[in-house]
């Protein structure tokens, strides 16, 4: 089938063909014709299979017909990240470039006048992450009322980001007669309810089964050594084994991790760069640029470059950290082996990431190929290693000693009795009042007095009268 069939008009069909695509991808050929009649469409599909003009062709049909007021985009496209709703607008500029549309792009890190300045001229295409759409709207300067159609993309990573209150509150200024299209790679039990509120007898187009692989992408697991696995050094063995390794992404977990492994990588030598969240709008993008162009081999990244980022040419995908939810892996690796391409990924694993891998099979259905990297051995086939304490013999306790431990303001005094005498010399203080001041004593050897002493007081000394009957 080729893009003549789907009902498209002849501006854009000029713009596919300058664009170089041939023939649709299952994806888009289920989901255009449906999206062309107005349905709400719910699609499922793996990574890199073309989701994204599958939603903005049927935009651009709709859009020849129209202009947009001052305020009142047209259009909506929600994204989880700042660089997906970037690479929509880049997307929408290469296939629209017979119409004549203003385009929108509200996200974070970029000042309020400049974005003020093109919503006053009217947004044709409004692309938004839902936290400075929602600025936007509070401050009086959007409105959605005259919103036709309503995309969100990455809807599970919109439940994962914890977007979904925000999302809600977007779809209720939306009038209710608007279509509606989801478009995700996986599709957790949860979102169901959000797509139950706001699709209207949905078509459903499900190209592949929810959260799979594509075939093109070859999987392994390399484990860690037994004894303090250092994975930094097993990364730069596994990268330098890699002979047809032309650029890769490295994913962590966490930001801080992120960044110690890129400066590990770059202090023995390999062209290697960070992009993780805490990093200025600016700078994300531009080291993003350099990836893309070549200039950077290995791009060490959070989980904000997992989803929808197109770059076609990833040889290798490597999890430095195997991640926490399986739906992510399937987002990490569909970074490479996209667009029929073939590619690799790797991810390194510690006996602690057991269970986590276990997810990640059962939710694949495929079973990874094990290896185990230097000194290393397959940790699902092996015992799990017992806690050790250093210098402690078999069956010794880990409480501190006593007479270790320094002496505490807590501690019991002595057995023996001490005269008020003795207390005195021992924890000096100044008269005041003729009193002694209340509180604890100060010093090193503080101890708190138990008892009374040799001090009765007075109303003990008082006799006992006896009690009448």
């Amino acid at each position: 089938m080729s893009f003549d069939t789907l009902g498209l008009s002849d501006n854009i069909l000029s713009a596919i063909a300058a664009a170089g695509f041939e023939k649709p991808t299952p994806i888009q050929e289920q989901a255009i014709p449906h999206a062309l009649k107005g349905r709400d469409v719910l699609g499922i599909a793996q990574t890199g299979t073309g989701k994204t003009a599958a939603f903005t062709l049927p935009m651009l049909n709709r859009l020849e017909k129209g202009r947009a007021r001052a305020r009142m985009p047209r259009t909506l496209i929600l994204e989880p990240t700042r660089e997906l709703a970037a690479q929509v607008e880049q997307s929408f500029e290469i296939i629209g470039q017979n119409h004549k549309l203003n385009l929108a792009l509200l996200i974070g890190g970029v000042s309020f006048a400049d974005q003020n300045k093109i919503l006053d001229r009217g947004a044709d295409v409004l692309i938004a992450t839902p936290g400075r759409l929602l600025d936007h709207i509070e401050r009086g300067k959007l409105l959605l009322t005259g919103v036709e159609i309503l995309v969100i993309d990455e809807a599970d990573r919109m439940l994962d980001m914890g977007f979904i209150p925000d999302v809600e509150r977007i779809c209720k200024l939306i009038p209710f007669t608007r279509q509606t299209l989801f478009f995700s790679a996986t599709m957790p039990t949860e979102i169901q309810r959000l797509v139950d509120t706001f699709l209207h007898n949905p078509v459903r187009v499900e190209v592949a089964p929810p959260a799979t692989a594509a075939s093109t992408v070859e999987q392994r697991i390399v484990t860690a050594p037994k004894e303090a696995p250092d994975k930094r050094a097993l990364l730069r063995d596994v990268i330098r084994g890699e002979a047809d390794l032309t650029n890769g992404i490295v994913f962590c977990n966490r930001k801080r991790d992120v960044d110690i492994v890129d400066k590990s990588l770059r202090k023995h030598g390999f062209n290697a760069a960070c992009l993780h969240g805490d990093m200025d709008q600016r700078s994300r993008m531009k080291t993003l640029d350099q990836f893309k162009s070549g200039e950077i081999a290995l791009l060490v990244a959070s989980d904000v470059a997992a989803r929808g980022l197109d770059i076609p040419n990833v040889s290798h995908v490597l999890n430095y950290d195997v991640p926490i939810h399986a739906e992510d892996y399937i987002h990490r690796i569909g970074r490479t082996g996209r667009a029929g391409r073939s590619g690799k990924t790797i991810m390194l694993a510690t006996r602690a990431d057991k269970k986590y891998v276990d997810a990640i099979s059962q939710m694949t259905g495929i079973s990874i190929a094990h290896e185990a990297g230097k000194t290393g051995d397959k940790f699902d086939n092996a015992e799990k290693p017992r806690a050790k304490s250093a210098g402690k013999r078999p069956g010794q306790s880990n409480q501190r000693k006593v007479a270790s431990a320094p002496p505490s303001i807590d501690a019991p005094a002595p057995p023996r009795n001490r005269t008020k005498a003795e207390s005195d010399s021992e924890y000096p203080s100044p008269d005041i009042g003729g009193k002694r001041p209340r509180g604890r004593p100060d010093g090193e050897n503080s101890r708190k007095v138990v008892g009374l002493g040799d001090h009765m007081p007075a109303f003990l000394a008082r006799p006992v009268r006896p009690g009448t009957k």
